[in-house]
């Protein structure tokens, strides 16, 4: 019989911290909760791995490591096999996760960690590690929850941003430049989106720095697109994430 020594495990009783039935069953079950809460908050966002993939990677990262403790305490084998894999696995899942979206934006990298992070706490519950689980949790709800608050913060007071830009004619694009160097922008880079190529649509991802020191000081990024918006030959803008 294997026994670990871990802060909660020694709360909750010998039993938690050995691989007896009873702990098998609380280490899934616990691992299945800790992946649902996460699961649901991307589900909440409309992310492509939701609730359900959440809780497959982190079971089947549980799984094996039980099964990697059994084999090393029955069989004596020295190298855990079973949950090298696991993490290989999930950061496949992770990689295909990530998307190009048709307005040159990676998606799903927020996403992919979490798949990843989700897989490592699920090794660490099959351990029987509750404590570092547990820590590992709740810096992974921290992340999600809690921190775009502050990214978007810290977005909004920076003096670049990019924006997806889409104009009704190609011969607009010189207006729209004459106009961003009026309003104390300079242009960092223009990429055409050939996406678009047949949309009757002349659509644009432009880099940008804020120069003028009144809009560094007053203006948050999405007033600066809100007035860029209100021109006449500017279709669709928006800022890319």
């Amino acid at each position: 019989m294997l026994l670990l020594n871990d802060p909660i495990g020694n709360l909750l009783g010998a039993w938690s911290t050995s691989l007896t039935d009873a702990a098998i069953l609380f280490r899934i079950a616990l691992s299945i909760f800790f992946a649902a809460v996460i699961g649901c908050e991307r589900s909440s966002k409309r992310h492509s791995a939701g609730l359900r993939t959440f809780i497959l990677v982190a079971f089947g990262s549980t799984v094996a490591m039980i099964l990697d403790l059994f084999l090393i305490s029955t069989y004596h084998i020295g190298f855990p096999f079973l949950s090298a894999a696991s993490i290989v696995s999930a950061a496949m899942i992770s990689g295909n996760s990530i998307l190009f979206s048709s307005r040159n934006q990676i998606k799903g990298l927020t996403t992919s960690a979490g798949l990843w992070a989700s897989a490592i706490f699920g090794l660490t519950i099959g351990a029987g590690l509750y404590t570092v689980a547990l820590i590992v949790f709740a810096a992974l709800v921290m992340c999600l929850s809690f921190f775009p608050v502050l990214e978007k913060y810290l977005k909004d007071r920076s003096n670049h941003f990019e924006v997806h830009l889409e104009l009704k004619n190609r011969s607009n694009l010189q207006d729209f430049v004459s106009t961003i160097r009026r309003l104390g922008l300079r242009i960092d880079d223009i990429e055409y989106n050939h996406a678009y190529l047949n949309s009757g649509l002349s659509v644009y991802s432009i880099s940008m720095t804020i120069q003028s020191p009144e809009l560094k000081k007053y203006k948050e990024h999405s007033e600066i697109i809100e007035a860029l918006r209100s021109l006449d030959y500017v279709s669709h803008i928006e800022e890319m994430s």
